[in-house]
C-alpha cells in the first residue's frame, strides 16, 4: 500500500513530493480529514456569524425583510436558536407596528402629572396604588409585584436597568450582562418595602392598602401553582370590590391555569375595555391566547403590548421566543411554502402570517383599516379549553387572508421608510413608554393617531381622594439620624430613608445600615445615593414651607463651611508646597468627611499642615487642591491633589473631628530696586544651576523614584516675581530634598525670595559635598 506524499521544500525553492514516514499512514489520513472538518466547521461557524450580525445591523437600520432573510439564513447554516439574539429584530418588528399602526412617540408621564396623591402614590410600573412600594437604585419606586414579576426591564423616567428578580440562564452562559452588585443585592433581600413610604400608604390610603395585601395573597397562590384556591379568593374580592383590576388580572390567570382559557379571556377583555393602555394585559391575554395554541394572534398581542411598552421584558422575551420557532429551516420550510400552519386553530385553514404590521401596501402614515374593530363577541362555540375563535386576536388588527403563495413575501415585506425614520431606529431613540387610547361612545377602543385630540380619554383613575390636612405629619418625613426633615432623601436597599449627608456620614464609620445594622457594602460600593424621588416629592407638595426652613438651614451651614479664610478644614498629615503634586490616602472617618464636604461646597480646598505636640498642628502650612478623588469600594479614597497657597495659622478650632483654623495668605515680598533685582536674577540663575547638577547626579533608583511621585522639575521662570510664590522649581526641589520637616516648615513661611534662595543653595551645597565623597 502506497503512503501519502508529503510536500517539502528543496534547497532551490521548488517543492517535490517525499513520501510519508511508513507506518503512519493510517495517522496522515485521519488527521488530514479532521484538519479539514475543522476548517470546514470553522468557515461555516463564521458565515452565520457575519450573517447574524448583518441581520442585527439590517434590524437596527429598520431593514425588516432583509432582517428576517439573515436571520434565516443564519440558522441554516447552523447557527444555534437562541431568542436572546433577536432583540434588534424584534425592536424593528415594534417600530414597523407602531409606523403601521399611525402610533405617537409619547413621552412618559411625570410622576403625579394628573395631580393629588393619587398621581404621586401610583407605581411606575403597572400604573396602579403603589402597593408595598420598593426603591430601585435609580431614586424611582416600584410596587414589589412589579419586580418580583420583573415586568419591566428599564425604569420608566430614567431608563435605568431594574434589578432582576432572579439570575438568568443566559447570565451563566455570557450571552447577557450580569446585573450590578447593588441591583442583585436589592433582589437578594426579597426587594425589601420602603419603610417611609409603606408607613404613608398604610396611613393615607388604609382600604387601598387592604386590598393591595389581598392581591398580594393571590399572587402567592398562583406562583405555588394553587389555582383552586387563588380562584376562590379573587372571586370572594371581586365580590366585595367588583372594580379591583389587579383581582381581575389575577382571576384570569387563575382560570388560564385551570385550562378554562375563555373565562379568562372574558375578564381579561373586560379589563381592556376599561384601560386600554395597560400593557400587561396585553402581555397576559397574549400569554393565554400562546398556551392556548393562538400562536399568531398571541403574536399580536405581544406586539401590541410592547407598541405600549417597549420595556415591558416578558412580552419581548415571548416575541423572541416565536420569531426563533418561526425562522428555524424546518418551520421557514413548512410554514413559509406549504403552510403548515393552516392546521392552528387561530388560522382556520389559512397559512400563518405575521401582522399587518409588515403589509407593504400600507402608507405608513395611515392606520390600519381593522385598526377600530369592535371586539367581536364570544360565541359557545368551545375550541380547546373553552376558547373560541372569536377570542383570538382578531380583535386587535386582523388582516386579511393572504394567497398561499403570498406568504413569504407578506413575512419578509417592509414598509418604506423614510431617512429620518430609519435613524430613529438605528440611533434607538424610541420613547414607547405610554400609549393614548381612545374611547369611543360605542365602547369600541382605538389607538390615537398623532396630533389627535380625543374628546374622552381613558385614564387609569384611581379615586383615593385628597389627603385630610390632620394626616400630614411632618414627624413622619424626619431623618431619623439627624431628627430634621428629610432633605435629598435617599433609600437603603434593606428598606430604610436617611438625609443623603447623615447616611454618607454613619457609612464613613461602617458600611452597615444605622437602623437594622444589614450590610450596605454593595451600596457603598456603588456610591450613586439617588434620592428618592416620591419622598421628595411628597415633601414639597404638603410640606413646603417645612422644606424652606430646612434647605435655608443647609445654606446657612454650605455657606460656613465654603468660607476659605475662616473655619478653613485642616488636614494633619504631612508637608505640602506650591505646585507640588500631594497624593493622600484617605481613610479616617473624619477625614473622609472633610473631603465630602469640600467637593460638595465647591471649593475642593482644604490645608495641609503637619502636626505640632504643643498645638496639635504647626503654624504653617499650604492649601491643596482637589484635582481628582478615585473612591474604593470599601469607602476608603485616594485623592490627587496639588499644592496652592501658603497660608499662617491665627486660630485653632475642631469641627466634627477634624481640625479647622482661621487663616491668613502669604505672599513674597516684592522687589523694586532694578540693583536688587539683577543680584536677585543672579542668585537665581547660580542655585537654579546648582539645582540641576545635583539632581543629575544622583543615582538612577533615586532619580527615577523622584520623577515618578513628583515629576519631572519645573523650567526656570524669566519672571522671578509672576507669583506670589515664587518660582514653581524651588518648591518642587524642597519636596524632594530629604531634610528635617522643621527647616522645610522654616523656608515655607519665609516671605522674601532671596532668602529662600539662600536658604536652599546652603542646602545643596552640603548634599553636593556628600556626592563628591
Amino acid at each position: 500500500m502506497s503512503s501519502p506524499a508529503v510536500a517539502r521544500s528543496s534547497p532551490g525553492g521548488s517543492r517535490e513530493m517525499a513520501p510519508a514516514p511508513q507506518g503512519r499512514g493510517r495517522f496522515w489520513e485521519v488527521g488530514g480529514g479532521s484538519g479539514l472538518r475543522l476548517e470546514r466547521a470553522a468557515a461555516e461557524s463564521e458565515r452565520w456569524e457575519l450573517l447574524l450580525r448583518r441581520g442585527e445591523l439590517l434590524a437596527l437600520g429598520g431593514h425588516l425583510k432583509g432582517a428576517l432573510e439573515a436571520f434565516a439564513a443564519a440558522l441554516r447554516r447552523g447557527a444555534p436558536a437562541r431568542p436572546e439574539c433577536l432583540g434588534a429584530l424584534v425592536d424593528c418588528l415594534v417600530f414597523n407596528y407602531r409606523l403601521r399602526h399611525g402610533l405617537s412617540w409619547s413621552a412618559a408621564p411625570a410622576a403625579g402629572a394628573d395631580g393629588g396623591a393619587c398621581g404621586l402614590l401610583r407605581c411606575l410600573g403597572c400604573r396602579g396604588f403603589l402597593s408595598e412600594p420598593v426603591t430601585v437604585p435609580c431614586g424611582h419606586s416600584y410596587c414589589r409585584r412589579c419586580l418580583r414579576r420583573e415586568l419591566r426591564a428599564r425604569c420608566r423616567l430614567c431608563r435605568d436597568r431594574l434589578p432582576p428578580a432572579t439570575a438568568s440562564a443566559t447570565d451563566a452562559e455570557g450571552t447577557a450582562p450580569r446585573p450590578p452588585p447593588l441591583a442583585a443585592a436589592i433582589a437578594a433581600s426579597d426587594f425589601r418595602t420602603s419603610v417611609v413610604l409603606n408607613h404613608l400608604a398604610e396611613k393615607w390610603f388604609p382600604g387601598q392598602r387592604e386590598r393591595a395585601r389581598a392581591a398580594g395573597r393571590l399572587g402567592e397562590l398562583l406562583h405555588q401553582g394553587r389555582y383552586r384556591e387563588a380562584l376562590a379568593a379573587a372571586c370572594e374580592e371581586l365580590r366585595a370590590e367588583p372594580s379591583d383590576l389587579i383581582v381581575k388580572i389575577y382571576r384570569a390567570e387563575s382560570y388560564a391555569g385551570l385550562q378554562e382559557f375563555k373565562a379568562a379571556i372574558e375578564d381579561l377583555n373586560a379589563v381592556l375595555f376599561q384601560l386600554p393602555d395597560w400593557p400587561e394585559v396585553y402581555f397576559r391575554k397574549g400569554k393565554v391566547l400562546y398556551d392556548a395554541g393562538f400562536l399568531g394572534d398571541a403574536l399580536q398581542l405581544f406586539l401590541q403590548c410592547l407598541a405600549l411598552d417597549e420595556d415591558f421584558a416578558p412580552a419581548k422575551l415571548q416575541v423572541q421566543k416565536i420569531l426563533c420557532d418561526l425562522l428555524l429551516p424546518e418551520n421557514l420550510k413548512e410554514g413559509l411554502k406549504e403552510s403548515s400552519w393552516s392546521s392552528l386553530p387561530c388560522t382556520k385553514n389559512r397559512p400563518f402570517d405575521f401582522p399587518s404590521v409588515m403589509e407593504e401596501s400600507q402608507s405608513p402614515s395611515e392606520p390600519s383599516p381593522k385598526q377600530s374593530e369592535e371586539i367581536p363577541e364570544v360565541t359557545s362555540e368551545p375550541v380547546k379549553g373553552s376558547l373560541n375563535r372569536a377570542q383570538s386576536a382578531q380583535s386587535i388588527n386582523s388582516t386579511e387572508t393572504p394567497a398561499r403563495e403570498d406568504c413569504l413575501k407578506r413575512v419578509s415585506s417592509e414598509p418604506v421608510l423614510s431617512v429620518q425614520e430609519k435613524g430613529v431606529l438605528l440611533k434607538r431613540k424610541l420613547s414607547l413608554l405610554e400609549q393614548d387610547v381612545i374611547v369611543n361612545e360605542d365602547g369600541r377602543n382605538k389607538l390615537k393617531k398623532q396630533g389627535e385630540t380625543p374628546n374622552e380619554v381613558c385614564m387609569f383613575s384611581l379615586a383615593y381622594g385628597d389627603i385630610p390636612e390632620e394626616l400630614i405629619d411632618v414627624s413622619d418625613f424626619e431623618c431619623s439620624l439627624c431628627m430634621r426633615l428629610f432633605f435629598e432623601p435617599v433609600t437603603t436597599p434593606c428598606g430604610h430613608s436617611f438625609c443623603k449627608n447623615c447616611l454618607e456620614r454613619c457609612l464613613d464609620h461602617a458600611p452597615y445600615c444605622p437602623l437594622c445594622k444589614e450590610s450596605l457594602k454593595e451600596y457603598l460600593a456603588d456610591r450613586r445615593y439617588c434620592v428618592t424621588q416620591l419622598l421628595e416629592e411628597l415633601i414639597v407638595k404638603y410640606l413646603p414651607d417645612e422644606l424652606s426652613e430646612r434647605k435655608k438651614i443647609y445654606d446657612e451651614e454650605t455657606a460656613e463651611l465654603s468660607h476659605l479664610t475662616k473655619n478653613v478644614p485642616i488636614f494633619v498629615c504631612t508637608m505640602a508646597y506650591p505646585t507640588v503634586p500631594c497624593p493622600l490616602h484617605v481613610f479616617e472617618p473624619r477625614y473622609r468627611l472633610m473631603i465630602r464636604r469640600s467637593i460638595q461646597t465647591g471649593t475642593k480646598q482644604f490645608g495641609m499642615c503637619v502636626s505640632d505636640t504643643q498645638n496639635s498642628f504647626a503654624d504653617y502650612g499650604c492649601m491643596l487642591q482637589i484635582r481628582n478623588v478615585h473612591f474604593l469600594p470599601d469607602g476608603r479614597s485616594v485623592v490627587d491633589t496639588v499644592g496652592g497657597k501658603r497660608f499662617r495659622v491665627l486660630k485653632r478650632g475642631m469641627k466634627d473631628g477634624y481640625c479647622t483654623a482661621d487663616i491668613e495668605y502669604l505672599e513674597d515680598v516684592k522687589v523694586e530696586d532694578e540693583d536688587e533685582i539683577k543680584n536677585l536674577r543672579e542668585l537665581h540663575d547660580l542655585v537654579y544651576s546648582q539645582a540641576c547638577s545635583w539632581f543629575q547626579n544622583l543615582r538612577d533608583r533615586f532619580r527615577s523614584q523622584i520623577l515618578q511621585h513628583f515629576g519631572s522639575m519645573p523650567e526656570r521662570e524669566e519672571n522671578l516675581q509672576a507669583t506670589p510664590n515664587g518660582p514653581a522649581w524651588c518648591w518642587w526641589l524642597l519636596a524632594v530634598l530629604p531634610v528635617d520637616p522643621r527647616y522645610q516648615l522654616s523656608v515655607l513661611s519665609m516671605k522674601s525670595l532671596k532668602e529662600r534662595l539662600t536658604k536652599i543653595q546652603h542646602i545643596l551645597t552640603y548634599f553636593s559635598r556628600d556626592q563628591s565623597k
